[in-house]
């Protein structure tokens, strides 16, 4: 069973060929982040803009790498929702069209799915039933997952989502866009505990997250110490990085490790562009293992935006007898119980 899978929800554009929900053919993917590093944020006219530059090309090169010709696909998996509308519809009609064209059965997926079974795509995959955070620029959400499309939201970010804070401090740092790992790359220079920014962790037994309060934080912390910069040479951007990186990291595992105690489940996995940071990789895996529960993490190339994960997710759905029609239609909001 042949998927390609095809995702433009924010600012890269991927294709991707994924053979029996598992095997990698190729996954191709092609980043703006040049674009939009100089307004410090993506801007969705200019990301769909080069979505409809990329999308033909990008495709072309994912059934070229592939080995495989059009007429070869069972299904053309493309995402949905959530995401940037504008952005989104660019992949939406064209994998429309391409399914018409080929006479091939056309599947929406949702994006979150997607980061949730990217997981599949790895060597070793973890077995029903287990619990699955999601942490990305856009989302911030713990997963209970009984079966493929049999998804519980634990909890969720009420504010701003973990990447999305990372991006917002890297551009009051003047570090440009994308954040998370430019600020990762800094944070390795400073000291965690330079700075105490605070913890949001809301009620006793509450697993959603708030970033808003960090962020608002070292907002005001960063203003003080320009202010006081020619006095105070004892606290460096580095420490601010590594302190506002180590606020993150311990909501994002506390969390996680209050999640699986709560839901009694032996198993996690760690998904999202977010998830590619090597600090949040090293304590989660120290602190699963000190809660004996097998912890599973995306590789990096999985982690961040792509057309595999869609495929795999894609796969999925298809074989479960999902088809969409030409009714189909991009979903800024998107929740994955609706899916």
């Amino acid at each position: 069973m042949i998927i390609l899978g095809i995702d433009t929800s924010c600012d890269d554009t991927c294709a991707a060929v994924v053979e029996d929900g598992r095997t990698v053919l190729s996954n191709i993917v092609s980043s703006q982040a040049p674009i939009h590093h100089r307004h410090g944020g993506v801007v969705p006219e200019l990301a769909s803009r080069e979505h409809i530059r990329n999308i033909v090309p990008v495709t072309d090169q994912a059934l070229k790498s592939a080995g495989v010709e059009g007429r070869e696909l069972d299904a053309i998996a493309v995402t949905a929702g959530p995401g940037l509308v504008g952005a989104l519809l660019v992949g939406i009609y064209f994998a429309k069209a391409f399914s018409v064209a080929l006479d091939v059965p056309l599947v929406g997926v949702n994006h979150l799915e997607g980061h949730i079974l990217s997981i599949f795509l790895e060597k070793h995959a973890p077995s029903f039933p287990f619990i699955a955070l999601t942490v990305s620029g856009g989302h911030t959400n713990i997963y209970h997952v009984q079966d493929f499309g049999d998804y519980t939201v634990l909890g969720r970010t009420l504010d701003d989502a973990a990447g999305e804070a990372f991006d917002k401090i890297a551009k009051l740092l003047g570090l440009g866009y994308p954040g998370g790992a430019v600020i990762e790359q800094l944070a390795s220079q400073g000291r965690e505990d330079a700075i105490d920014f605070p913890r949001a962790y809301l009620s006793r037994d509450s697993l959603n997250f708030s970033f808003s309060g960090l962020k608002t934080a070292v907002v005001l912390y960063v203003r003080k110490w320009m202010e006081e910069k020619q006095l105070n040479r004892e606290v460096t951007m580095a420490d601010i990085a590594a302190s506002f990186q180590a606020a993150v990291v311990d909501v994002l595992t506390d969390k996680m490790s209050a999640a699986a105690g709560q839901a009694q489940a032996p198993t996690a996995v760690l998904a999202g562009g977010v998830a590619r940071n090597a600090r949040l990789r090293s304590i989660m895996q120290q602190r699963m293992a000190q809660d004996k529960v097998d912890l599973f993490i995306s590789s990096p190339e999985f982690c961040t935006d792509n057309g595999a994960m869609i495929a795999v997710a894609g796969y999925h759905r298809f074989m479960s007898g999902h088809r969409d029609g030409l009714s189909l239609d991009a979903r800024s909001r998107f929740p994955i119980d609706q899916v």
